[in-house]
């Protein structure tokens, strides 16, 4: 970037809140604000949120973080990383949400997936997006909307039903509804969306019961997404550098690579590797998507989304009450020195890559009368590295071992996860100390969309403090507790019910 009076406004919308902050010149984070939205959960294994408060939140942090700001920082550019399978529609006549938004959690868009995996369309599909047939993505989530909803079946008939992803709805209503837009990395998880033709599927419309849905322009991640009317502090501001969240984490930690890895530890936790520009088959249980589209060109990713780790953790607090403060986990499972036996499967919202379940509950075994709260929060810790390890592993199977993983997101403050996860990898894990890397990566993607930097070299490098973990745990100790996390996953997958 030139000088010290250029920033990015980089807004994170991610599944818990709207954050927002500012990057300097250097890539590096100079002021940030959160607001939380609330998450609501109608029925079992729903969960959505309100697409009007998460505007609103998102007005509000930008107006906050620029009113802290030093004076004299001048954005040069908005950029949006989003949460990505999480799906809005709205009506184009009324410019109203039709419902709330569905959340990529969740599942019901199942009995859509069941249905269609009994015509055999689960290849079909797999040919033409990259992913898995799973409720995960948006598309069943969009097909049970239109089944349940009256007033979304209407406007789809109507040819009044627009959808699409966080970045497109707030596109949209940042430019004055001027700009309906998504890019690659966005659309390739809908599952609409056909990554080797780059372009929506009308085949798939149909698959969906979807055909006449109002679906965004594709553009490359580092395009122009118009310009923001409102908030009036930003009016007139450029919007550039928009993606999924985790493919702005690859982006804005290591990524530049072919063969680059990541793990982005959040709600959940987002595997992903940099194959090139070309497609090519993924190991079973792993999708393909694209990572972003740059200078006209696409990148494609090999990818597998853990549905459950951060929120396993949450779990255990909110739920279970096991803990005050995230520091205060980390001290207990410390203190206990393993894990007696303890394993917990936190399948609560099925298992997703690499075995992609559904209708099995989570589970905790190997409690003896001497396991106390110390010995399940340790399961709860160890369960995101074993999981994490078994996605490192079957990627492997279509490209080779990495070297290292690069690490990022809040987890990643958690000393002993990271050094579990480093001796269960059998190799180094880089922990980033820029907690909101995504943001990082959708500012340095807007930063080269204006011309901000000399070329890729020099967004290459920029500062990025890691932390480096290097295993040191024995062999044999290592393969004991791979080999009883495997054992409680095969009890988990027994109970899989008849499709």
């Amino acid at each position: 970037m030139s000088d010290r009076g250029d920033c990015i406004v980089s807004v994170d919308q991610s599944t818990s809140a709207s954050k927002v902050m500012l990057f300097d010149t250097s890539g590096q984070p100079i002021h940030r604000v959160s607001l939380k939205h609330r998450q609501y959960y109608p029925l079992p294994g729903r969960i959505e949120h309100d697409p009007l408060e998460i505007l609103e939140n998102v007005k509000s942090a930008i107006e906050k973080v620029l009113l802290g700001s030093e004076e004299g920082t001048t954005p040069r550019a908005l950029a949006i990383a989003n949460q990505r399978e999480t799906v809005v529609a709205w009506d184009r006549q009324s410019a109203r949400p039709v419902g709330r938004a569905i959340v990529w959690q969740d599942q019901r868009g199942m009995p859509i997936c069941q249905r269609l995996r009994q015509e055999n369309m689960d290849a079909v599909i797999l040919r033409k997006t990259g992913l898995l047939l799973d409720s995960y993505f948006s598309a069943s989530k969009l097909a049970m909307l239109v089944k349940e909803d009256e007033e979304a079946a209407a406007a789809l008939r109507a040819g009044r039903l627009m959808a699409g992803t966080m970045d497109s709805w707030l596109i949209w209503n940042l430019t004055d509804r001027r700009e309906f837009c998504i890019d690659y990395s966005n659309a390739s998880r809908t599952m609409l969306f056909d990554i080797n033709r780059l372009r929506w599927d009308e085949e798939l419309l149909d698959v969906f019961g979807l055909r006449g849905l109002l679906l965004p322009e594709v553009r490359c991640s580092d395009a122009r997404f118009g310009e923001a009317r409102s908030p009036r502090c930003i009016e007139g501001l450029p919007i550039a550098g928009v993606m999924g969240d985790s493919h702005a984490a690859l982006f804005g930690h290591c990524g530049w690579h072919e063969g680059d890895i990541k793990a982005t530890y959040g709600t959940g936790t987002s595997i992903m590797r940099n194959i090139g520009e070309n497609p090519r088959p993924p190991a079973p249980g792993i999708v393909l998507s694209l990572g972003w589209g740059f200078q006209g060109r696409p990148a494609y990713v090999f990818e597998g989304n853990i549905h459950s780790t951060g929120d396993t953790i949450s779990w255990l607090r909110d739920n279970l009450g096991l803990f005050d403060s995230y520091e205060e986990a980390e001290s207990l499972a410390v203190e206990i020195g393993d894990n007696g036996g303890v394993y917990l499967v936190p399948a609560f919202a099925g298992l997703g890559a690499p075995h992609w379940v559904h209708g099995i509950g989570a589970l905790i075994t190997g409690l003896t009368r001497d396991s106390g709260r110390g010995h399940i929060i340790r399961a709860g810790l160890e369960s995101i590295a074993y999981q994490v390890r078994d996605l490192v592993e079957a990627m492997a199977a279509s490209a080779a071992l990495p070297k290292c993983l690069h690490a990022d997101g809040g987890a990643t403050r958690n000393k002993f996860l990271m050094q579990f996860q480093a001796d269960m990898l059998g190799m180094p894990v880089l922990a980033s100390q820029v907690e909101e890397i995504s943001a990082r990566g959708a500012a340095l993607m807007a930063g080269m969309s204006m011309g901000m930097f000399a070329g890729t070299d020099e967004v290459a490098a920029l500062p990025l403090e890691t932390c480096r973990y290097t295993p040191s745990m024995d062999s044999e100790r290592r393969e004991r507790l791979l080999a009883g996390w495997e054992s409680v996953i095969r009890q988990a997958l027994a109970g899989i019910p008849e499709q």
